[in-house]
């Protein structure tokens, strides 16, 4: 069975929840006519939402109601994800994305910024009607950290960085959102304590970065160019285990290696939740992490 075909068995645990957050994500676009269509597909075609399915799975394992409030969360969760999408392909200079043409190849990358920051808008008011502190905080900070972990990637170009500054960057500009995203459907659901929640999101945001990672030095690589960090300067785990840009073998070896500890740390995490099919289900997404 294909990675897409587990992934696939494994959201339709919750499905449900999917259809209605995407029901909600689409409900808020009344841009352009000329970028309606093409928005609404790119938030639509060929998308994982793996960020609402950890929350939604993590939920109904822990028998938590999973209320309108935590629909709209998730909602706000997955348009910061697409509106850095569109800001990375302008950032990256991208023409594909999804098997699709990127909004800036579509139109240009001042309409493509525009778009993106038309979601956030979107997402602002969104956070605003759950009027929770708490969550405000996490999404600012969240915010705050992606753009951190952008720009000093731009400013690392082509520089052989340590891999402990490649997880910092990681973190901020992937696992974070995992971590809100989860930390998030937590407090929502009346959690006080959330810290394992927090480490799994954490670990699994960093796993699921690394897998990526090696996906875009290989021929697998099917719905975005192949080695294009690389072409453009940003050198990941398996550049930087092997110290150069040619021979990545060992590089690759040991950035695996390195996914196997972040998928062990976040198993750990789990240990508290109750096991059922649901937790199952997140087990089985750790698991085929590491099908590359």
């Amino acid at each position: 069975m294909s990675f897409i075909e587990q992934y696939n068995q494994i959201s339709n645990l919750v499905s449900d929840d999917l259809k209605r957050l995407e029901q909600e994500l689409v409900s808020e676009i009344d841009f352009s006519p000329y970028i309606n269509t093409l928005l609404k597909d790119f938030l639509t075609k060929n998308t994982k939402r793996i960020r609402p399915l950890l929350a939604f799975l993590y939920l109904r394992a822990s028998e938590k109601e999973i209320t309108q409030i935590q629909y709209s969360y998730q909602t706000i969760i997955e348009i910061i994800h697409n509106a850095s999408l569109i800001h990375d392909d302008v950032i990256d200079e991208s023409t594909v994305r999804r098997g699709e043409k990127t909004l800036n190849a579509n139109f240009n990358n001042k309409t493509a910024i525009l778009t993106g920051d038309y979601l956030l808008s979107i997402a602002l008011k969104k956070l605003n009607q759950l009027n929770n502190p708490k969550i405000m905080t996490l999404c600012s900070n969240t915010l705050e950290n992606m753009c951190k972990g952008e720009i000093n990637q731009y400013f690392n170009r082509y520089k052989l960085t340590t891999i402990e500054e490649y997880i910092k960057k990681t973190e901020q500009k992937t696992a974070n959102l995992f971590q809100t995203a989860l930390e998030g459907a937590a407090v929502l659901s009346g959690e006080s304590n959330n810290t394992n929640i927090q480490e799994f999101a954490r670990c699994f945001g960093i796993a699921f970065q690394i897998r990526d990672d090696l996906i875009n030095i290989s021929d697998t690589a099917n719905l975005k160019p192949i080695q294009n960090d690389i072409d453009n300067g940003i050198y990941n785990a398996p550049v930087i285990f092997s110290g150069n840009t040619n021979n990545l073998k060992e590089g690759i070896e040991k950035t695996k290696s390195l996914l196997n500890n972040y998928i062990a740390q976040a198993k750990n995490a789990l240990v508290d939740l109750r096991d059922n099919k649901y937790k199952r289900a997140i087990w089985e997404l750790l698991e085929i992490l590491n099908e590359i």
